[in-house]
């Protein structure tokens, strides 16, 4: 198998894999978009909330906010804190967001969550946790694309939502790929 990149800049890479067959390419798709990880919200504890929106609501879309990740290894079990503590009337957005962890940050400030009225208040923690696509797709870090022209040539895309960049994506999925294949090849030697 043979990879050549076309092109690539920190949102998107588009590459073409030579010598290799269509499930190995679908198997690169789906780690990709389903088993890299990033953090994401995951709880959030609501101590005032006088809007007109349900605190599930608001919930949800802190969940749905892409979240920087750091470079390098993160322990599974790591969180970080988010709070939100806003009274003044107009939209709030992600740069509202106070994190416990500089790296780890929105990937925009200007992801509207809420728009709230005079006199009305909001204050939240939320924790962000790591997960996978897997699990919700709250975790999923980006879209994954490929056709073929032959059975032996295919023409990938990747574009990242902006957690880390296209080629990290690629790089985390195929690390992953290998170290299930390892697993495997460890069960059948027992």
């Amino acid at each position: 198998m043979k990879l050549e990149i076309i092109s690539e800049n920190d949102k998107e890479i588009k590459f073409v894999l030579k010598e290799t067959t269509i499930s190995f390419a679908n198997m690169i798709r789906r780690y990709a978009i389903s088993r890299v990880e990033t953090f994401a919200i995951e709880d959030v504890t609501i101590y005032e909330n006088n809007t007109s929106f349900f605190d599930e609501f608001i919930a949800h879309r802190l969940g749905l906010i892409p979240l920087k990740m750091p470079k390098g290894k993160i322990r599974k079990d790591y969180e970080v804190l988010f709070l939100l503590d806003c009274s003044e009337g107009g939209t709030i957005y992600s740069g509202n967001l106070k994190s416990s962890d500089k790296e780890i940050v929105p990937v925009s400030d200007k992801i509207p969550i809420i728009k709230i009225k005079d006199g009305q208040s909001i204050k939240l923690e939320a924790k962000a946790v790591l997960g996978c696509a897997a699990e919700h797709a709250k975790w999923q870090p980006g879209i994954v694309s490929y056709s073929y022209d032959n059975e032996n040539e295919v023409h990938f895309t990747i574009e990242s939502f902006g957690q880390m960049e296209a080629k990290e994506i690629l790089k985390r999925a195929l690390e992953k790929i290998k170290e299930d294949a390892k697993e495997i090849s460890e069960i059948e030697e027992k």
